[in-house]
This record gives C-alpha cells, sequence and structure tokens, in this order.
C-alpha cells in the first residue's frame, strides 16, 4: 500500500495557533512545509539527531580506506580526512536541506571511496584522484539536468542493478576482512588473498567479537546496532589494551589511545587538492572507464536511495515520483564534486536516512539538523584515535551483508539472468576490480540474450556499453597488436 503525503485538516482553530506562532517556528514552517506533510520541529529534530547517530560510523570507516598510499608513497594524514569526511558530510546534508528540502543525509560513499582506493591511487595522486570525483559529480549533474540519469537507469536490467549493488557490497566486505587481519594478502597480490585460518593476535579477536556483537543487535532490531558495536568494541578494546598491557607491536600499528585533549581545531589541510591531468599513463580510454565506474558506484543505489526513503516518509506517489527528486537528485550529484574538493571522496545519499524518517522526520529540516551534528565533529576528530581499524573494519563486513539482501529480488532460476549476475557479483571482489564485474556482467547478459534470439530485448544503450567494455578488456591485446602498448 503506498502512503500520501499527510495533509492535515485546516480548521479556524488551527488558523488562531498559527497567527500566535513565534516568527521562527513560522519561517520554519514555511521554508520546510513542516504541517504541510503533517510533521512538527521536535519530531525533525528527533529524526535528524537519529540519522546522525546512525551514520555517524563513517567518520571511522572512510578515513580507514582512504588512508592508502598513492602511486607516490603518500597517504593523506588520518586527522585531514576525518576532517574531509565530516565537513563534506556537512555541506552536502545541508544542501539537501535547505535545496532538495527532503529528509535524506549524505557522506562520502564507502563504494565510491573503495573504487579510489584500489583503482585510482594506485595509477594517481591523491590530489589527481578528487579530480576525478569532481569530474564524476560532473557527469551525474549533467545527467540530470538533461535527464539522461532516469532514461539510464531504465535501459540498465534490472536484475544487474541489483547484481552491481550486491558486488559493491561483497567488494566493501572483503576489504573490511583485509583491512583487519582476518584475511591475509598472498604474494601474488588479491588473487591469492585467503582466511588464515587461525585467530592471529588481539586485534582480529577485536575485530571477531565486535563483527558477531554487531550482527546479534541487527537481529534484535537494535536501533544504531552498528555505532553501538564499534563503541563497545573500541571501550573492550581499550581496556583489555590497559589491563594485559598490550603494545603498537601487539596491534600491528597504533594502541587505541587518546593522545592529548579530545577537542582539537580541524585540519583542513587536504581542502581544495584537486588536480586535473597527469591521467597520461591511463590513456583516455583508461580515465573514461575510472569515471564510468565512480559514476555506476554512487548512481544507482542514490536513486533507489531516495526514492525508498522518500516513500516510507510518504512523499512519493504511486509512481515513485516525490516533490523535490530532481533537486535531490542534482545535490546528491553534486556531492560527488563537493567530496572531491574537501578531499573526503564521493558524497552519496545513505540509507540510514530511512532510520530518521522512522523517528517521524518527513522534511529537510531534519537534514539541516544531521548537517549541523557533523559540522560539529570538525572540531572532535581526536576521538576517532581512541577507535581501533580492526573493530571498525567489522561495520564494512556488516554493510557488505547489508548490500546483499539484494539477491532477493533476483530470479536465479532463469539463467540468462542468474549467470550475468553471478559473474558480476563474483568477479568485483575477486578481481579486486568494481569495472571487471560489472563489464562482465554487461557482455554476458548481452550475449545469452542474443543467444536466446531476444537480441531486441537488450536494447540500444546496453550494446553500446557492451563495445565498450569489449574495448576496455581487449585494450592491452590490441595495443601490443598495433605496436603502441
Amino acid at each position: 500500500m503506498t502512503h500520501q503525503p499527510t495533509r492535515p485538516p485546516t480548521t479556524a482553530d488551527d488558523a488562531g495557533r498559527g497567527a500566535h506562532r513565534p516568527a521562527s517556528r513560522a519561517w520554519l514552517d514555511r521554508c520546510f512545509h513542516i504541517t504541510e506533510r503533517g510533521s512538527t520541529p521536535a519530531r525533525e529534530i528527533r529524526g535528524g539527531v537519529t540519522t546522525f547517530m546512525a551514520m555517524c560510523y563513517i567518520l571511522l570507516l572512510n578515513p580507514l580506506i582512504l588512508g592508502t598510499p598513492d602511486v607516490t608513497g603518500q597517504a593523506p594524514p588520518h586527522a585531514a580526512v576525518v576532517t574531509a569526511t565530516a565537513l563534506g558530510a556537512a555541506l552536502c546534508t545541508l544542501l539537501m536541506g535547505f535545496i532538495g528540502k527532503v529528509p535524506l543525509a549524505l557522506a562520502a560513499g564507502l563504494n565510491v571511496s573503495a573504487a579510489l582506493t584500489t583503482q585510482v591511487v594506485p595509477h594517481l595522486t591523491w590530489p589527481q584522484a578528487m579530480g576525478m570525483c569532481v569530474l564524476y559529480g560532473a557527469v551525474i549533474m549533467l545527467l540530470v539536468v538533461t535527464g539522461l540519469r532516469e532514461m539510464i537507469m531504465n535501459a540498465i536490467p534490472q536484475a544487474l542493478k541489483h547484481a552491481i549493488t550486491m558486488g559493491i557490497g561483497m567488494f566493501v566486505a572483503l576489504l573490511g576482512l583485509v583491512k583487519a587481519g582476518f584475511v591475509g594478502r598472498g604474494e601474488g597480490g588479491p588473487l591469492t588473498l585467503g582466511l588464515t585460518g587461525k585467530l592471529s593476535g588481539w586485534p582480529v579477536l577485536f575485530f571477531c567479537l565486535t563483527l558477531l556483537l554487531i550482527f546479534m543487535l541487527q537481529a534484535r532490531k537494535v536501533p544504531g546496532a552498528i555505532l553501538l558495536g564499534i563503541v563497545t568494541g573500541s571501550v573492550v578494546s581499550i581496556a583489555v589494551t590497559k589491563a594485559a598491557h598490550l603494545t603498537d607491536k601487539d596491534w600491528q600499528g597504533t594502541a587505541p589511545a587518546l593522545h592529548g585533549s579530545a577537542v582539537a581545531a580541524p585540519d583542513f589541510g587536504l581542502f581544495g587538492h584537486v588536480e586535473f591531468g597527469g591521467w597520461q599513463s591511463l590513456g583516455g580510454l583508461g580515465v573514461g572507464m575510472i569515471v564510468f565506474t565512480l559514476v555506476l558506484a554512487g548512481f544507482f543505489d542514490a536513486m533507489a536511495t531516495i526514492i525508498g526513503v522518500g516513500t516510507e516518509a510518504r512523499l512519493a506517489d504511486d509512481q515513485g515520483r516525490m516533490p523535490g527528486l530532481s533537486r535531490a537528485l542534482f545535490v546528491d550529484g553534486a556531492g560527488g564534486a563537493i567530496g572531491g574538493v574537501t578531499g573526503g571522496s564521493g558524497q552519496t545519499v545513505f540509507i540510514e536516512s530511512a532510520s530518521g524518517v522512522g523517528e517521524g522526520a518527513r522534511t529537510g529540516l531534519s537534514a539541516v539538523v544531521t548537517g549541523l551534528l557533523f559540522a560539529a565533529c570538525l572540531f572532535f576528530t581526536p576521538l576517532t584515535q581512541l577507535v581501533p581499524a580492526q573493530v571498525a573494519s567489522a561495520a564494512l563486513v556488516v554493510i557488505g551483508a547489508m548490500m546483499m539482501s539484494a539477491a532477493a529480488h533476483v530470479d536465479w532460476s532463469d539463467r540468462a539472468t542468474s549467470v550475468p549476475v553471478f559473474l558480476t557479483v563474483a568477479l568485483m571482489p575477486f578481481t579486486y576490480q568494481i569495472t571487471a564485474g560489472v563489464g562482465a556482467g554487461v557482455i554476458s547478459y548481452t550475449a545469452i540474450r542474443a543467444a536466446q534470439g531476444r537480441r531486441r530485448e537488450v536494447g540500444g544503450f546496453m550494446w553500446a556499453l557492451t563495445l565498450v567494455f569489449v574495448v576496455y578488456f581487449a585494450l592491452h591485446p590490441i595495443e601490443n597488436l598495433l605496436g603502441v602498448g
């Protein structure tokens, strides 16, 4: 059953109460349509706080992913990445509140950050990678303005959309397992990753305990399960570290501890560090495929999340249309560029926004509250030193598991669907490349449909995309054949 926006009946008493409403509250009501959508300022504030509590784990996870050396061996400073993550989330969420006027919050997309870490910075510097973010954000904004974003969404089969979501989920989960030390990297690179077979010290034990705790809390439907699990795992880690006198060597890194004050000035060292160019090592097609990968990473989930949360907030009609949809999509696209400028990776809408909607949020005021809380976090970056990387990594595995729920929407009995889905999901983590998974899924989908005599069902866009991926996979043999490799 689809819910329609709630519009309270207007009565003489209501008009009288409105006449005595404080000017500030009346401005809020007009700006965010609070009464029109059947909400109150108190509900919006409560919803904004709830959304923040559900997604503030990004301040811990994004620096964990982005703390990877680039092609020059330089890794961005931890404090600067935390500041960039908080700043990007604050700016984009405030824009969503004031422009989109919907209860949606944005922050650094883990799928975008993962793509940057594994596919971009092995070839480029971090400033050049942030330039890629600005570029992909501009592409998405252009797609929104021209109306092509919706056309592309409709052209790609639903099964492949679910496969991309699941594949990225598996990819993010693998990143968490590797960063926790639960999975070890072999001599030959990602393809030789394998289970260590035993707990290799205290850090891996804390990872396992945190992971199990979050899963148990989710099974009990406890609100904010991820954040509660990370906080509990960190407290236990700190207590055991002190009791057992564990050192940095025991942690294979830095032991959790607060060095100095919990409050510090923000480190804006990454702000504006954006470079365009220097992409010669990738070639034109390589640059195009990376931008395409980043667009994919922040493209499909965002539209589905915006419509899904909008429907939950009773803002969408039977066709999934909701007020301010185009504005919300534009702000989401702008998040890619804003994230690149701040240095915190591309920003995208978070599904955790639904937690605030569950608390009664219906308007952009909720997003403004969430954005202000992220802004306040700019001054508390030292607190992230208390969270071990192994504990935070557990959340990556949990998020990957949550993204696998899309498997329920796939018809596994149809080989024409299940094979492309399987290849997409399997190859993303196995090859450590999101692009490889998407390409394999697209090519196999069109090939199987053609073998069935159903080539017309594929559509012109999918055939063009297939050709692009065929060239992408065959690029090195073609270069060698032409003597330009």
